[in-house]
């Protein structure tokens, strides 16, 4: 299998302009996530797909690979399935362009799926992590998951799922973590595929895959990702990285 790396990158943040672009320790946010994801040794190659010169100059000056993105998108999804829709490549992996402490474990654990895949029952993977605090169960931030017996995604919901009529029945809550590892086919007919009323309620672009019947591979996970979405997590980063 061929598999690839994109990281889809916005210039505009409603909650943090520019983000990508500030500096964290002498380079940008989005340099370090591009330079941590091509440290996985993972992919056979690694692109950030954007709408912004600013960005698309920042990784090619610093001999990275960037694809402008040609039309305005509503999502993620969207924005890679165009970029790769010419690429020769089988798998294609979603690295968020806020994390630039990203790591090999996580991506690992998408990909094995695919490697276990023989009969292609699979459309793409993502990631899980349980959570048993009430605020983090109630908090509509925190997109929740509910799986089948066999780990494959019923629905997610910003809601609390599922809702908890009978608390002594053992039930596990589960937290989306937004890592996920694509058939190319299945991001190109995403790509075709018109949001519908599950997607729009909860802005949540993975609920157009199950409204289509796509397969979503959930792994369960420890792993909680450090995303830069406001100027005090960027404050954070930098005293992570500079105790490195």
């Amino acid at each position: 299998m061929k598999i690839i790396a994109v990281i889809p990158a916005r210039y505009a943040s409603t909650r943090f302009p520019a983000k990508l672009m500030q500096d964290l320790g002498g380079k940008t946010v989005i340099l370090r996530t591009y330079e941590a994801t091509v440290a996985t040794k993972l992919f056979d190659d690694v692109f950030v797909v954007t709408d912004s010169d600013f960005i698309f100059h920042e990784i090619v000056s610093n001999g990275g690979k960037a694809i402008m993105s040609i039309k305005e998108h509503e999502s993620g999804s969207d924005r890679i399935a165009e970029a790769i829709a010419n690429l020769d490549v089988d798998i294609v992996v979603n690295v968020q362009g806020d994390e630039p402490f990203t790591e090999a474990g996580p991506l690992e654990q998408v990909l094995s799926v695919f490697k276990n895949d023989a009969d292609r029952k699979v459309d793409l993977a993502s990631l899980m992590r349980e959570i048993t605090d009430e605020d983090e169960i109630n908090n509509p931030n925190n997109v929740k998951v509910v799986v089948d017996q066999s780990q494959f995604a019923l629905y997610f919901s910003r809601s609390v799922i599922p809702y908890p009529r009978d608390k002594d029945v053992g039930v596990r809550y589960f937290q989306h973590i937004g890592i996920y590892a694509f058939r190319k086919q299945a991001l190109l007919d995403f790509y075709s595929l018109p949001m519908k009323s599950l997607e729009a309620s909860e802005k949540l672009e993975q609920l157009r895959y199950l409204e289509f019947g796509k397969r979503i591979k959930m792994v369960e996970t420890t792993h909680v990702g450090i995303g830069i979405d406001t100027a005090e997590d960027l404050e954070k980063a930098r005293v992570i990285l500079a105790a490195k």
